[in-house]
């Protein structure tokens, strides 16, 4: 692709728009963790909601997307639709206990929920794994996205792409703080959702329109163009088999743990949660973001997929890597100027993600393994210069993993198979009091031992599949059951075999995030004076009705996009009265006091 004169000065902008950005917060982020970490929790429910969507909204997502579509059909993208069923439980039933529990980072909640030993092992062990591995594979993922696109777009090598990366990212996003991230996210996700739907305009017609993709799918594939193109995979399909959609959700949902995503809420989510100016405010944010990420986001990545895979239907190159067609969409259909709202656009997509990364990866090593165990007793401004050292770990890690990555859809996978059964607890660890810190350690190690073994050992071969097209969907789908069973199994029987939290951590716990007397009755019998209002039927019936909101807009559009206009019209409709429904249910919420930090 060629850049002319007005594609670089569109990108020289976005470049200068974001590092003022950072420079305009340094002063107020080096003033203390809280600051850095969570803006000093003033953030409002709209600006952090769009902060959500602007991480996940990463340079690798239209990458992945293009990939599982030309794997699995547009029904192979329920490997992450299902999540819905966990983002809204974590809107109705997590986000007022979040933000109610005070702490910096969802790994301080092991300090006030568990006691003992294990509870120091599991809190170091967790700030090291996730502010370490795990952030590095996604930041890996992320910046091997941006890899692909500066190479297909600029021409330049593997090592001078990720330097490229890191040197604008890690400048601007160190300075800043949190607050930096929220509003250069703010408007990244802007200009990345422009470039995303400018793509896609141009993709669909580069192809004839909308008729002729669908045209061009039926001559390129023959039969199996129409299980391309339905929602939910057909049983006679040559893409996604039933048992994996079954999978997908039944228990992936609840089951697997991909940072982000966690059932219960945690990671990146959780610091909006915690940053947000009160509990209503951070429900709204975490609604907010789970609207936009599946209603608003999928279907230019989804319909630029598509387009792919007819325009280049007689590619090797794109056959054997599908992600290839995305960032090839963007060097051949695209007209000069687009070109560079493009390449900003998937700047500011990994920019976005990248930041986030690197402030909350930062947040873990700080706040729960160097202030509390290292050097407790430094002065603000000494914590959040460590902070800043931090994030450049994190982020030269993360090119490192980079540079090993084949394909972008392998970070999903490992993330989803070495977190998979561990979901249970994190949910129930709010609302049974019998979890305890040697629950979350033996679900850990279950679910990475069985996972690794399925995946190294038994293998595809194992069960009599091979190791692509729908066998390996397949074998996923097997290895999510059967991880989840034995994890399911290990960490009960731990619980019963070891020692329950102490009752003093346990009672101070209950008083202060006031979770719900089922499942705390021993605990709320030596509190009596705490109140706590039971909402269970009424968060059940929300949740109920926001994952339909949701899932009927998605298909709604869907629809209207694939010509079915009376049918997309009455999915949207049938969408807004749900959602007008949400709104005046949340109308009497009123917000609590915001809770102290607990230490």
């Amino acid at each position: 692709m060629t850049l002319g004169l007005l594609d670089w000065l569109i990108v020289a902008a976005y470049f200068g728009v974001s590092l003022g950005v950072g420079l305009m917060f340094t002063r107020r982020a080096s003033r203390s963790t809280d600051d850095y970490f969570l803006a000093g929790r003033t953030v409002p429910w709209w600006l952090a909601g769009i902060s959500i969507v602007a991480t996940t909204f990463a340079s690798d997502t239209p990458l992945l997307v293009a990939g599982i579509t030309a794997r699995g059909g547009i029904a192979g993208n329920w490997i992450w639709w299902a999540f819905v069923l966990s983002g809204m439980l974590t809107v109705f039933f997590f986000a007022r206990l979040w933000r109610r529990s005070g702490v910096m980072t969802d790994v301080e909640f092991v300090a006030i929920r568990y006691s003992g030993r294990a509870a120091h092992v599991l809190r170091i062990f967790r700030a090291v794994y996730l502010g370490l591995p795990i952030n590095a594979i996604i930041g890996g993922a992320v910046t091997l996205g941006m890899i692909k696109v500066l190479k297909s777009t600029t021409g330049i090598d593997e090592w001078t792409a990720v330097l490229v990366c890191i040197a604008v990212t890690a400048l601007y996003s160190t300075l800043g703080g949190f607050m930096g991230v929220l509003w250069t996210d703010f408007f990244q996700f802007l200009l990345a959702m422009a470039g995303s739907v400018a793509l896609a305009v141009f993709a669909v017609a580069a192809v004839g329109g909308l008729g002729g993709l669908q045209e061009g799918l039926v001559r390129t594939h023959g039969d199996a163009a129409v299980s391309l193109l339905t929602f939910f995979p057909r049983s006679d399909g040559a893409y996604l088999p039933l048992i994996t959609l079954a999978v997908f959700l039944a228990v992936q949902w609840w089951a697997a743990v991909y940072p982000g995503a966690e059932p219960g809420g945690g990671g990146y989510v959780a610091q909006r949660m915690f940053a947000s100016k009160d509990e209503k405010s951070s429900l709204l944010a975490v609604l907010t973001f789970n609207i936009l990420h599946y209603t608003v986001r999928p279907w230019p990545w989804i319909l630029t997929a598509l387009a792919a895979m007819v325009y280049y239907s007689g590619n090797p190159a794109v056959a054997a890597d599908p992600e290839l067609g995305y960032v090839k969409m963007m060097t051949d259909v695209l007209p000069a100027g687009w070109r560079g709202v493009m390449l900003a656009a998937f700047g500011a997509a990994y920019m976005s993600t990248i930041a986030t990364q690197l402030n909350w990866g930062a947040s873990y090593l700080v706040n729960d393994l160097y202030r509390p165990y290292i050097k407790k007793d430094a002065t603000e401004r000494h914590y959040v210069a460590v902070s800043r050292v931090a994030s450049v770990v994190i982020m030269i890690s993360s090119a490192l993993v980079a540079l090993r990555l084949g394909q972008v859809t392998r970070a999903l996978d490992i993330l989803l198979s070495i977190g998979a059964g561990t979901g249970l607890v994190f949910i129930l660890r709010w609302y049974w009091w019998r979890v305890s810190a040697w629950s979350e350690i033996s679900a850990m190690i279950a679910a990475t031992v069985t996972s690794l073994v399925l995946q190294l050992v038994v293998g595809p071969e194992g069960f009599g599949l091979s190791a692509t097209g729908r066998d390996a969907q397949v074998f996923f789908a097997y290895s999510i059951l059967i991880t989840t069973a034995v994890v399911t199994v290990v960490w009960l029987a731990v619980t019963f075999l070891t020692p329950p939290t102490d009752d003093q951590t346990l009672v101070a716990f209950y008083r202060h995030t006031r979770p719900s007397r089922r499942g705390w009755e021993r605990i709320a019998a030596l509190a009596p004076d705490v109140k706590i209002e039971q909402r269970g039927w009424v968060s059940l019936r929300q949740w109920a009705v926001g994952c339909l909101t949701v899932y009927l807009s998605l298909f709604g559009i869907g629809e209207l996009l694939l010509g079915s206009g009376w049918r997309g019209s009455i999915l949207v409709a049938a969408s807004l009265a749900c959602g007008w429904w949400i709104v005046r249910s949340l109308r009497d919420d009123h917000p609590s006091p915001p809770a102290g930090r607990a230490r």
